[in-house]
């Protein structure tokens, strides 16, 4: 007999056929899993480069003015053509220096070959001259120490020859290590380095109130924080016997909260794997059954983590996140597969015709539904930009889990199936009364047997509660915050400073000092080098103490366990960074803490201070809130910023609120070629990112006057951003989604039921959102594209199996109706598994929680209502399409012939 198009197709039957060789396979999957999951590092996020090339020039020239006109319109012009996203630059007398920052994951080496190159036209003046310099932020500090002296009659100045010849030369030469940075040199008379004879900006550092010297240990790009860090410590265990005369302490390093973050989504991990077992036990009622579903999520993981190796991915926040939420998708297919052979053995089918009968009647549903999820997460994997390059590793772990996870269901199940399941001792009965039993014997399935009956003979009832739900899901977003990335309690944060520069005569009138955020963190990159020694080193004490006086106020704070001070940041005797570390077993959140150090502080002259998180994502930005404000009039722009400010320090939820204006003969900032005035600000605690980036968008643009042109920067510009990438994906998800499903169809009925009934998952989502109060931005949005791949399994099962019925010569109604109770129990098992696997995740336990908790939340309420809704509303929009699809929505042929072929 002629196999059917199912039958030819179903990948199930070749597994059976050969059986030994299809358990060979898993089990070498299997062992070669666990040495690759070995291999992987763990991590906190995904290694991003954000190149910047920095272009510091100078001229002979007295103002600022003079310059900007010489120099660096020039540059700034011929630098436009490189097409890159933002361009800043701070221009002084005789001096300017350009920022071009590149688009993330640009390689650096292109970067500055194509600064180079732009700028080779350039005709400068001939006492002109430039220095390119690269820069790639993602080469951060992965551990500093502070070292101090076990003899107390020894100095520290004396210390610092022994780290210079003993200590640093050790350490940079390990693994993954791009330089050791010392620093307190400012301890020496002369700055100049006495092993390599260059210039060393100083600074002085102190430790817990005590002054000491550090060691600033600074990684590669593409280096492992964990691992830099842990051959640094078996480096210095070493050192320590053989240098007793000092002490090292951890002064700062992000390596702890790496390691619990992810130990954190670990233990996710596996809680949503125990649970997501558990739940599919008692559905079944059958150890074997349960064993044969379970079986695919380790066999899947390990799988994925072959994938993962060879990719050169790592075990960080999100690959970790995406593994413990395709759980339950992951035993989804072997459930839906199990399930199904199982039903055909307690209708009198042999083990082995089940499984047969079994696949061929389930592998289109399962493989489509499976097939929708990748091309899901497919244009996540490959979107461009910043939210590409962060979000990649996120979707290729998924998307290649879950189609393991599919050819772990269609081979391995069924031939664990039909050895291991037996048929019942009672005789057989036939196929008729096995499905009138299936939908009479439960009262489950009985009473929605009977709402399903209601529904199609209520139509327009069931469509009007579907419609209302999803506007009242769309009315709860205005009442969600709003944000970019929620706030992490990380137990450690910074207190940025700066004191005023004081008028001193000599090369300090000649030469301002340039702005922070324009200078790298070379060494030799430095303004410092233009400093008369003597003013510097008073202007570098003069630092000291007012980071000796905040220190006082953040150890007053008993949930503060270390204060780490550095005055001199990157080269600048007039800025200052206190690094505080918060105990474990504190009763305050980070946030609180921070609040309640902000009310503390001392309030001393010409002294500014912020106190800032650690940075989610290294990317050379460090406020929530940046505004520009850009316009050529410089008296005017000053002025209104100005303005501005006093005007923002008086709106709630912003918090360090600072300003960096210009002055015409002494400093003029550019953005974009244009000159340009910055405010910047913290967001205080409990208050959202989009609500207060609306706030201060709409007093700008009121009190702006003409001229004036405002562009927001930092994370509030990014929200907007990626809002807008969300929404080009979001459509591309959607349509790939539905292709995939018309492909097996045939006809545009099946996607457009589908599409009409992706709207069912807002009303849960919102709620909640709302009710948690989690925020509605980038981590919560991945979640809402996730749930597009889940909600089409619940309604592609049921239309497939009541096509299956039709084409016997069942009537459409009866069809539906049968279809509906045998769909029934997998369609609860699958999305109660895959609720509870992601239970762990959205209670928000452990390090981290705050990042992955909006994603679980969002999906566990939209999946909610969505598989409550959708059993109702599916069939309903099913018959209505058919109904009145017209032509463009034309029956298959071989339904017309039903006498009872509509409600």
């Amino acid at each position: 007999m002629k196999q059917s198009v199912r039958e030819r197709f179903n990948i199930s039957r070749y597994a059976l056929k050969y059986a030994p060789i299809t358990i060979a396979f898993w089990i070498a999957i299997a062992v070669a899993g666990i040495f690759a999951f070995s291999s992987l590092k763990f991590a906190l996020f995904p290694d991003i480069a954000f190149p910047v090339v920095i272009v510091n020039a100078s001229v002979a020239a007295d103002t600022a003015l003079a310059t900007e006109s010489q120099l660096t319109r020039p540059l700034e012009k011929a630098l436009r053509s490189l097409e890159v996203p933002d361009i800043f630059s701070s221009t002084y007398p005789g001096q300017t220096v350009i920022n071009i920052a590149f688009a993330a994951g640009t390689r650096l080496d292109r970067a500055t070959q194509s600064v180079k190159e732009a700028l080779k036209p350039v005709k400068l003046p001939q006492s002109a001259s430039i220095e390119v310099i690269p820069l790639n932020l993602n080469e951060s500090p992965a551990i500093t120490y502070a070292i101090a002296s076990n003899n107390p009659n020894l100095a520290l100045e004396e210390l610092l020859p022994i780290v210079q010849t003993q200590v640093i030369p050790a350490l940079a030469q390990l693994t993954g290590i791009r330089q050791v940075n010392l620093l307190g040199d400012g301890l020496l008379r002369d700055p100049t380095d006495s092993i390599h004879g260059t210039a060393s900006p100083p600074s002085l550092v102190s430790f817990n109130g005590q002054n000491a010297i550090a060691i600033e240990i600074i990684k590669r790009a593409d280096a492992n924080t964990l691992n830099v860090v842990k051959s640094v410590n078996q480096a210095l265990e070493q050192l320590k016997r053989q240098l007793p005369t000092l002490k090292f302490s951890v002064a700062e390093t992000q390596a702890p909260y790496i390691q619990e973050a992810t130990l954190a989504t670990v233990e996710d991990l596996i809680g949503a794997i125990i649970l997501a077992v558990l739940v599919i036990a008692p559905f079944l009622r059958n150890f074997q059954a349960t064993m044969i579903a379970a079986l695919a999520i380790p066999l899947s993981l390990l799988g994925t983590a072959i994938f993962m190796a060879i990719a050169g991915l790592n075990l960080e926040v999100l690959t970790l996140l995406a593994l413990a939420l395709v759980i339950g998708i992951i035993v989804d297919d072997a459930i839906v597969d199990v399930e199904n052979i199982a039903r055909h053995i307690e209708e009198g089918a042999s083990p082995k015709e089940a499984a047969i009968q079994g696949t061929d009647e389930i592998g289109l549903s399962v493989t489509v539904s499976t097939l929708t999820i990748v091309a899901v997460f497919l244009p996540i994997a490959l979107m461009g930009g910043t939210l590409g390059q962060f979000f990649k590793p996120f979707g290729l772990t998924i998307s290649v889990s879950v189609l393991i996870s599919l050819l772990v269901a269609r081979t391995l199940s069924p031939v664990l199936a039909s050895y291991w399941l037996k048929p019942q001792k009672h005789q057989p009965v036939k196929k008729e009364s096995a499905v009138s039993k299936s939908i009479n014997s439960a009262t489950l399935a009985h009473n929605y047997r009977k709402l399903l009956a209601w529904s199609l003979n209520h139509r327009k009832a069931v469509l009007a509660i579907a419609l209302a739900s999803f506007i009242f899901g769309i009315a709860l977003i205005p009442f969600i915050p709003k944000g970019f990335i929620p706030d992490l309690d990380r137990g450690e944060f910074n207190l940025v400073y700066s004191t005023a520069l004081p008028k001193l005569a000599g090369k300090i009138e000649e030469k301002p000092l340039p702005s922070s955020k324009n200078l790298a963190s070379d060494p030799g990159f430095s303004w410092m080098d233009s400093l008369a020694k003597s003013p510097s080193r008073i202007l570098l004490r003069r630092t000291r103490r007012v980071g000796n006086e905040l220190e006082k106020a953040v150890e007053q704070i008993p949930e503060v366990e270390s204060v780490f001070m550095i005055a001199g940041v990157r080269g600048e005797p007039n800025r200052g960074k206190l690094y505080v570390r918060l105990k474990r077993d504190r009763q305050l959140t980070t946030n609180q803490v921070q609040a309640k150090l902000r009310q503390s502080l001392p309030k001393l002259a010409g002294v500014t201070t912020s106190v800032e998180d650690i940075l989610f994502v290294e990317t050379g930005d460090d406020t929530p809130i940046k505004l520009v404000l850009q316009g050529e009039n410089l008296p005017q722009l000053t002025q209104f910023i100005q303005t501005l400010q006093q005007k923002v320090q008086q709106l709630p939820g912003l918090v360090d609120v600072k300003i960096n204006g210009n002055t015409p003969n002494f400093h003029i900032d550019h953005y974009n070629g244009l000159r340009s005035a910055t405010l910047s600000a913290n967001l205080a605690p409990n208050y959202a990112l989009g609500t207060v980036t609306q706030q201060v968008s709409s007093l700008t643009q009121s009190l702006a006057p003409p001229g004036i042109k405002l562009i927001l920067q930092g994370d509030s510009a990014r929200s907007g951003v990626i809002f807008q990438e969300f929404g080009v994906t979001l459509l591309l998800a959607i349509a790939c989604m539905l292709f995939i499903v018309y492909l097996p169809f045939g006809r545009l009925l099946e996607p457009l039921v589908v599409g009409l009934s992706l709207p069912l998952a807002i009303v849960g989502s919102m709620v909640g959102l709302l009710v948690t109060q989690s925020d509605f931005g980038m981590i919560s949005l991945i979640g809402l594209i996730f749930l597009l791949g889940l909600l089409d399994k619940n309604a592609i099962l049921l239309m497939d199996y009541t096509n299956q019925l039709r084409q016997k010569g069942i009537d459409r109604e009866t069809a539906i109706l049968t279809s509906g109770a045998v769909r029934l129990r997998p369609i609860i098992m699958t999305t109660a598994a895959t609720i509870l696997g992601m239970t762990p995740i959205a209670l928000g336990l452990g390090a981290g929680a705050e990042l992955r908790q909006p994603m679980a939340v969002a999906i566990i309420g939209g999946l909610f209502t969505s598989s409550l809704l959708s059993l109702i509303v599916v069939p309903v929009l099913y018959t209505l399409l058919e109904d009145y699809g017209g032509k463009f929505l034309p029956t298959f042929r071989r339904f017309t012939n039903n006498k009872n072929n509509s409600n």
